[in-house]
């Protein structure tokens, strides 16, 4: 069971805004031990959401969805949901409470609120889910997101979606939190280039099974001056703690035999 990112709106790929949420979830799956294993960007076209949530629900990951659950024109992601699942939206009867709940304490003080007007009833439509829908709380107003099996959809606001995205992980997932051994080890190399390094990483994936080899090269990042100005190549292991020193060991040795010269993050010259 993979951990994977959909993050919809036609706003995020025009540029209109930047998206914040998957850095911030990879943060929250780090720190309990877990890892996002894909991410994908959709805009706000209904058939293309239905496309991609048929394919996730058949994965069985672990899906975390933000982005076009509320109740205007261009919010098509519940709907879609219910597409891809071939089941009816359904008002759920805690999201209508709530929902209400919240609209009686945002009227102004001492107006009287009527629950059957146009636009009151129209926000009863950010509570309709596929049916067998869970919701998810928000601290922030209260009009929960909601989860299908393992795909949870919460708003584009971050503000709303981080602690929604925290409460999943720590009331559905408890269970996985570091319940893989990970470990990660890296230096930056100087004076080699990738296709030099490439059967370096071979042999030590092939000696080491569990352990990953992972290469980032660089031109170099004049505005992070310093070591980070020149050209170099992010080089390290990871994978099992048991395995990581004696492959990461076993990488400086062979750059070394390549000729290469390596700095640990914190300075220090190997």
């Amino acid at each position: 069971m993979a951990i994977g990112a959909l993050i919809i709106g036609d706003e995020i790929l025009s540029g209109r805004r930047q998206d914040k949420h998957l850095a911030k979830l990879i943060e929250l799956l780090s720190a309990r031990g877990l890892s996002l294993a894909w991410a994908e960007y959709i805009g706000d076209d209904p058939e293309r959401i239905v496309a991609t949530l048929k394919r996730t629900f058949a994965t069985g990951d672990i899906v975390f969805s933000t982005g076009g659950i509320g109740a205007t024109p261009d919010d098509h992601t519940r709907q879609c949901a219910a597409r891809a699942l071939g089941v009816e939206l359904e008002l759920h009867p805690e999201a209508k409470r709530l929902i209400i709940e919240r609209t009686l304490e945002s009227a102004p003080a001492g107006e009287p609120v009527d629950l059957n007007s146009a636009q009151n009833l129209h926000r009863l439509n950010m509570g309709t889910y596929p049916a067998g829908a869970r919701i998810i709380p928000n601290s922030y107003n209260k009009i929960p997101g909601f989860s299908v099996g393992d795909h949870h959809f919460m708003p584009g606001f971050p503000v709303m979606a981080w602690p929604m995205m925290e409460w999943v992980l720590d009331t559905y997932y408890s269970h996985l939190h570091h319940a893989t051994p990970h470990e990660e080890r890296s230096v930056l190399v100087f004076e080699l280039v990738e296709s030099e390094l490439t059967p370096l990483m071979v042999e030590i994936e092939r000696d080491f099974a569990g352990v990953r080899v992972f290469s980032l090269p660089s031109v170099g990042d004049a505005t992070r001056g310093g070591i980070y100005a020149k050209r170099h190549i992010d080089l390290g292991v990871k994978g099992d703690p048991a395995l990581v020193e004696p492959a990461f060991e076993a990488l400086r040795k062979g750059v070394y035999t390549l000729g290469g010269t390596m700095v640990e993050i914190d300075g220090e010259v190997l």
